[in-house]
């Protein structure tokens, strides 16, 4: 296309953008219509697509951060011919694919939801970091971001880590448009204060007129023709460019432009201009599911003194489901020798990356490595998972099916205290959408989970300890999600303790105890969190009458709010005490630790004697 050409089509994704808005009676226009031109000439001249085969290994990915500028977006999907005027129109109505915020739910074209700012730019890492060391195809990552999200501290941790990674293929574009929701940015239209703080973290940077498509153009081949850095075209832009009513106004953010009409004429009337993507280059996957068999790693059976880590079942059977399928990737914040990654990244380091202490990016990669069919395993210490929990809400908004991995769980780490102990993880995980919660209590019951998630879809949490457990299990032992473990059982059974992980074996002493006492007690195992067993805690509360639930975790949304969901449908709820961490932890030893939480065997035998004997006495 010509100047005059990409000037015409800007002008047509502005009207459309103009029309969709108005016809929902909500959105972004103003917010759409800044960014056109720098749409206009990357759809036209750069980016290089098959719309219908969207799976294309040799296709460029394009990530909208401002996600929503939807109505920009689906106004090039009707240029391209990607969908038509009539679904245009239908823009965030009920059951139409095109929602306020795009999704790869609803749309193939969409690498991943965006809508919370500040994350399209750390999934765009992980997308550039498939195609830079694994595919090795040649595509392009173009990501496009407001200037309001560049106040997240995620794009700074995306901006080192793509340097880092020397990410090439990797171009930012920044909509500078000067304002956000409630008025001027930052910086407003400071181009150099953009250009400063990229460069200092070992970008390439242009700053442009981006509303001159040949100096956009120009910049985008230079972004195409940069070696050995990643690139970020700073664009000088105007919100709500085209329309002297809104045009660079405040108080307009996130609606229709008030006289609709007099905009689209204004801006030259509706067109139906059609534009053709440049091809993507051939290019095939280089990465497969092997179909290798999978070796599980295999433990003897001891005494308690003779244990093993699940955080070092964990690394081993990762490192092994890794020799087996060549599409599983591990990704670590830094602390891989104690999440035991480090077993992984040493059997296959090309397909472990280091994500250092940038919890949001390590999520934010492993989301656009699964957007590239790789099947990611992110791990780090559970509480710090918390830091990254919107890129978790996120991804299970876009889908994505990543696996994240929770270590040093709960008081039983000890000496370390509250600041390192995950205690809320359980109740995080179970509140996401779709999600599988799993927490396994010994080597083999690791393993099998481990290797179980890879064939799971959505956000998948499996949360390991750090101290040794006795290896209860069999190496063939199955271990399917959804399901549950009876480890004692009894036709004399009064009451029934409920357990995962760490306290499993504290229950398993305590059932020891109360027996000697003439109690007969059943341990479940509950290793799978979500879904939860409902059939087996329902058996349970029927024939033992009271539950008693146990966890090295907060109260509230854990283990015992999960065993109450399996009473949700109207049954009746059976006698429950739930046994958890109520006060604040401090600096302790393992054993005391939980002893002073209440959760050790000793406090466990305790509580089951006493409802044992209330419910005598009822």
């Amino acid at each position: 296309m010509n100047t005059a050409e990409l000037v015409d089509l800007a002008q047509q994704l502005r009207v459309d953008s103009v029309r969709a808005a108005d016809a929902a009676g909500s959105g972004h226009p103003t917010s759409s219509m800044s960014a056109a031109d720098l749409m206009a000439v990357l759809m036209a001249h750069h980016f290089r697509y098959d719309f219908d085969r969207p799976a294309h290994p040799g296709n460029d990915r394009f990530v909208l951060s401002k996600g929503h500028a939807s109505p920009l977006l689906y106004a090039s999907y009707k240029a391209v011919g990607a969908i038509d005027d009539a679904e245009l129109l239908t823009f965030r109505k009920l059951g139409s694919r095109l929602e306020g915020h795009p999704t790869p739910r609803r749309l193939p074209w969409v690498e991943t939801a965006t809508g919370s700012l500040g994350q399209g730019l750390p999934v765009g890492v992980g997308i550039a970091l498939a195609g830079k060391r694994l595919e090795r195809t040649g595509y392009r990552v173009w990501v496009l971001c407001g200037d309001s999200e560049l106040a997240e501290g995620s794009v700074w941790e995306a901006a080192e880590h793509a340097a880092h990674e020397h990410l090439d293929d990797l171009t930012v574009i920044v909509d500078v448009n000067r304002l956000g929701q409630r008025g001027p940015t930052r910086h407003g239209h400071d181009l150099d204060a953009y250009a400063r703080r990229f460069q200092a973290f070992g970008w390439h940077t242009v700053e442009v007129d981006g509303h001159d498509v040949d100096a956009i153009d120009r910049a985008y081949g230079e972004a195409i023709s940069t070696s050995g850095q990643p690139t970020a075209i700073l664009a000088r832009t105007l919100k709500g460019k085209g329309v002297e009513a809104v045009q660079d106004r405040e108080g307009l953010h996130g609606k229709p432009l008030p006289e609709a009409d007099e905009a689209i004429a204004e801006l030259g009337g509706p067109r139906d201009l059609r534009l053709r993507v440049h091809e993507p280059p051939a290019a095939r996957m280089l990465h497969a599911v092997r179909a290798g068999h999978l070796e599980l790693p295999r433990w003897d059976e001891g005494s308690p003194e003779e244990g093993v880590a699940t955080r070092d079942a964990y690394g081993q059977a990762l490192a092994a489901l890794g020799t087996a399928r060549g599409d599983v990737v591990a990704l670590d914040g830094e602390v891989s020798d104690s999440t035991r990654a480090e077993f992984f990244a040493k059997e296959h380091p090309e397909r472990f990356f280091e994500c250092y202490i940038a919890e949001q990016q390590m999520v934010a990669a492993a989301v656009g490595l699964a957007a590239r069919g790789f099947v990611p395993y992110a791990s780090t210490f559970a509480a710090f998972l918390t830091r990254a929990y919107d890129f978790v809400r996120m991804a299970s908004v876009s889908g994505a099916g990543i696996n994240l991995v929770g270590s040093h769980a709960g008081t039983a780490i000890g000496q370390d205290g509250p600041s390192q102990m995950g205690l809320e993880d359980l109740a995080m995980m179970r509140a996401v959408h779709g999600s599988t919660v799993l927490y396994p209590c010994d080597a083999h019951q690791t393993a099998r989970l481990v290797a179980a998630m890879a064939n799971l879809e959505g956000i998948r949490y499996l949360r390991t300890s750090r101290g040794k457990s006795p290896v209860i299990y069999g190496p063939d032992e199955e271990f399917p999600v959804g399901g549950s473990k009876v480890l004692r059982s009894s036709d004399r059974d009064r009451l029934t303790v409920v357990t995962a992980g760490v306290t499993v074996h504290e229950a398993l002493a305590a059932a020891d105890t109360l027996l000697d006492q003439g109690i007969a007690v059943r341990v479940v195992d509950l290793y799978s969190v979500k879904p939860v067993d409902r059939l087996t805690l329902r058996r349970a509360a029927e024939e033992t009458g009271c539950l008693l639930t146990v966890e090295d975790h907060h109260e509230e949304g854990g283990l015992g709010d999960a065993v109450l969901d399996a009473f949700l449908d109207g049954r009746p709820v059976p006698r429950l005490v739930r046994l958890a961490v109520r006060t604040m932890p401090g600096s302790a030893a393992p054993d005391e630790q939980l002893h002073a939480m209440g959760i050790d065997a000793e406090s466990i035998a305790a509580a089951g004697r006493l409802l044992v004997e209330e419910a005598i006495v009822r």
